[in-house]
């Protein structure tokens, strides 16, 4: 499938600057928004920025998809309150959190890439390529707690892992209907 399958450009093509500078700010703005309903949990919150991330980057593939991961960091890292609870700045950034922020750009690459190859249309083989991205979360997730804060291995698997992976499984389902159904309505109403 071509690039032209993804969301976004299946209902308004994005062909200029504006319009996809337009695009890449508004999934920025919705990773923000999900990221403050939260869960209290300890070391770090569960919010809905995975299910956000998820379904910014099947609706606008790759590269927008991307573009809008970075975006939402870029405006954390100068001190927007756009991480989880309020969350802003450098500091923040270099937290325990660190890890699953820089993860966020893997996770939005392969969901993205699995829409541009046209996945995100049907709900069983984007449920799968989000459970791939959302995996692939907890690698630098999980390395850099361990590596910058001396976290052991055990530690990270019952405290930071086990805690969030049926609610990843939950999201990752959640983002695959959320877009397949959304490409099957714009389908019914053509």
């Amino acid at each position: 499938m071509s690039r032209s399958d993804f969301l976004t450009k299946s209902l308004t093509t994005p062909t200029s600057l504006a319009q996809k500078a337009a695009l890449v700010l508004a999934g920025s703005l919705v990773i923000a928004i999900a990221a403050q309903i939260s869960v209290p949990m300890f070391p770090v919150p569960m919010t809905l920025q995975t299910l956000a991330i998820l379904t910014v980057a099947f609706a606008s593939g790759a590269r927008l998809g991307v573009a809008a991961l970075v975006a939402y960091l870029v405006e954390g890292a100068m001190g927007l309150p756009v991480f989880a609870n309020g969350g802003a700045g450098l500091a923040y950034m270099f937290g325990p959190t660190g890890g699953f922020l820089l993860g966020f750009v893997v996770m939005a690459y392969i969901a993205g890439l699995a829409a541009d190859r046209g996945m995100a249309r049907k709900p069983i083989l984007g449920f799968a390529a989000a459970l791939v991205a959302s995996a692939a979360l907890y690698v630098p997730g999980l390395v850099w707690p361990a590596l910058v804060m001396g976290v052991e291995p055990s530690a990270l698997l019952s405290g930071w892992m086990a805690p969030f992976i049926a609610g990843d499984v939950v999201k990752a389902l959640l983002a695959a209907l959320i877009v397949a159904g959304a490409f099957n309505l714009r389908k019914a109403i053509r």
